[in-house]
Order: structure tokens, then C-alpha cells, then sequence
């Protein structure tokens, strides 16, 4: 069905008690200026809007669709992101699949087994003499017992200042100096 044009405006000349209206309340209008655009007539542009059954039927067609399809939506979105999670929990899993069978293959050959059984239960073959050494470091290398935290406060002097001139003078006096890049 073809649209019908909107009613034309009466004009300011065809009735003589209408623009008098118009003027005075735009005139007292405190947000209106000069140069602003006229007010728009709300009930003049609904009137404007012309809707058919056909335009009435797929309008509602579309909303219905909108509010069936929404929750599907929602649906799968929230299950792709369950199977992307189980999809990474596979990898992990086949990623430990790999390490105990890389475990297993280094179990299949002899010397380590034997290597195995030498560090971890302290085998030894026949003939052989082990010597276990507990406590081999000198007394003075072993960690001291750490002292307690004293409450008092101590300011340890801070001589920064020579030692950055000392290292300066003899960077410049130096013989040789090394290449920058």
C-alpha cells in the first residue's frame, strides 16, 4: 500500500489568530535563539506514519523471531564456550599423555635403570664399594644461625659520593678503554 503524503502546513496568511499564537510563544521561548530550527510537530509527524497489516504482520513476525532466537543464542554461545574449555582440557591431558610416555620410553633402556637404582636406592654391583659422605663442607662454610631482629635502629653511613669520583677519575685516566656499541 503506497504511503499518503502528510497534510500540508496551514499557512501563517490563510488563518489570522494562529501565527499571532505561534510567534508570541516562541518569543517567550527562553531555550529558542536566533537562527534556531523550528519545533517539530509530534503529532503532526506520527500523523505522517501510515502502517499496514502486512507492516503490522512482519514487524511482530520479526520481534517473535528476536524473542525465540535470543535464549537459542544464548544457548550456544554458552555452550562453545564449555566445548572450547573441554577441547583445552583434552590438549592438557594429551600433553600428559605424551610426558608418561616419553617416561615409559627412558624406563625400556638399561642404563637407565641402572643409573635409577644407583641414585635412588643406592645399589651398587658386586665387588663394589660405595662411601656415603654426610657433612663434608668446612665448619666455616656451613650457614651460620641467623641472629634475631634487633628493635633498634642503625644508620650505617653512606659514602657514595668519593667512591663514584674515584671510579670516574680512573675511567678517565685509564690506558685502554673499551669500545661501545
Amino acid at each position: 500500500m503506497a504511503r499518503r503524503p502528510a497534510p500540508p502546513s496551514p499557512s501563517p496568511a490563510a488563518k489570522g489568530s494562529r501565527p499571532a499564537e505561534r510567534t508570541s510563544t516562541r518569543a517567550a521561548s527562553p531555550t529558542r535563539g536566533r537562527g534556531a530550527a523550528p519545533r517539530v510537530d509530534v503529532r503532526e509527524w506520527t500523523a505522517g506514519i501510515r502502517l499496514s497489516a502486512f507492516s503490522v504482520i512482519m514487524l511482530s513476525l520479526v520481534v517473535l523471531g528476536a524473542w525465540v532466537l535470543v535464549p537459542t543464542l544464548g544457548t550456544y554461545i554458552d555452550q562453545r564456550q564449555k566445548i572450547a574449555a573441554l577441547e583445552a582440557s583434552v590438549q592438557v591431558s594429551q600433553d600428559q599423555i605424551a610426558a608418561l610416555e616419553a617416561e615409559r620410553e627412558r624406563w625400556n633402556d638399561p642404563a637407565y635403570i641402572t643409573t635409577q637404582a644407583r641414585e635412588r636406592l643406592y645399589y651398587v654391583k658386586p665387588g663394589e664399594v660405595v662411601y656415603l659422605v654426610d657433612n663434608d663442607l668446612d665448619p666455616s662454610a656451613l650457614p651460620r644461625e641467623q641472629e634475631p631482629v634487633s628493635d633498634t635502629l642503625e644508620e650505617k653511613p653512606s659514602d657514595w659520593m668519593p667512591q663514584l669520583l674515584r671510579t670516574l677519575v680512573s675511567t678517565g685516566l685509564s690506558d685502554t678503554a673499551a669500545a661501545t656499541r
